[in-house]
């Protein structure tokens, strides 16, 4: 009668016993829970929030650039980067609210140092190869520069890369080291430029009536500078042709304009003068028998 009585005792021990430990393993995990979800909804609204900011302070940046007349490929930069730093500090604060330790983050930054910047050693010669740029300025916002084999205009100047917009509106992004320690062509920083034509006329023509056909349309453009006074003469007796060549200064956005329009129009005056233009031929002489 005893025994029954004891077992039964501790069953109901044993019972309660295991009903507190899963409440108390219930409302741990009820309180992480909470926790957890507080942690994850509070990084979201710093997210969220600090997003928000981060729009209003680049806008802010910008104007005050804009009011200061800041250099368009400075403002870029500065934009980017600021963009950047302020993305990074965000993230740092976003891990700190989701419970990570920022020293313990910090202290792991530090010590894969090495390894990132290995890493990152392409991205931090484009970084420094930004700052030569701003700073000696090879080139700016607006201007149609040729390197690394593309050419185009600036349209931005950004921490890491140069973004070009091709005449046929392509986007080319090059690397800022590479443009400062490469070959850079740039084709607006002179105010103006030389065009150049080499014309081939038929042998047998009056060569004083080809050059004065010439200036009297030279003359007749109001685009092309008189200083440095145009330049024309006989090139080369060539195979075909007698090349005459054609050299006048203009000012740099009308380059193409003068280059385009004086081939219109001198295939067009020399047809008129009866000035023929050459075409490959080849004579043959027969040996009699």
């Amino acid at each position: 009668m005893l025994l029954p009585l004891l077992l039964s005792a501790i069953t109901d021990q044993a019972s309660e016993l295991s009903f507190s430990k899963l409440q108390y393993l219930v409302e741990k995990m009820t309180g992480w829970g909470v926790d957890i979800g507080g942690r994850i909804i509070s990084a979201a609204i710093i997210f969220f929030i600090g997003r928000i900011l981060i729009s209003l302070i680049k806008k802010f940046i910008a104007k005050v650039l804009v009011k200061r007349n800041i250099d368009a490929g400075i403002q870029s930069f500065v934009r980017s980067l600021v963009n950047i730093l302020l993305t990074i500090l965000l993230v740092v604060a976003v891990i700190g609210k989701l419970g990570v330790e920022t020293t313990s983050f910090a202290a792991l930054l530090a010590s894969a140092g090495v390894a990132i910047g290995m890493a990152l050693s392409g991205n931090l010669q484009n970084f420094a190869g930004g700052l030569v740029v701003l700073l000696l300025r090879p080139y700016k916002v607006g201007d149609w520069i040729e390197s690394q084999g593309v050419s185009g205009t600036v349209r931005e100047i950004q921490i890491f890369h140069t973004i070009l917009t091709t005449a046929d509106n392509k986007v080319i992004y090059i690397p800022n080291g590479a443009l400062s320690s490469g070959t850079v062509i740039n084709y607006s920083k002179e105010d103006t430029r030389r065009v150049d034509w080499v014309i081939g006329v038929e042998y047998g023509e009056d060569y004083d009536k080809v050059e004065e056909t010439v200036r009297r349309i030279i003359a007749a453009d109001k685009r092309i500078l008189n200083t440095p006074e145009p330049f024309l003469a006989l090139h080369a007796l060539a195979d075909s042709s007698v090349n005459v060549v054609i050299r006048v200064w203009v000012k740099s956005q009308d380059y193409w304009g003068v280059y385009f329009d004086m081939n219109r129009i001198i295939y067009s005056e020399f047809n008129k003068e009866g000035i023929s233009f050459p075409f490959p031929q080849l004579t043959v002489h027969q040996a009699k028998e």
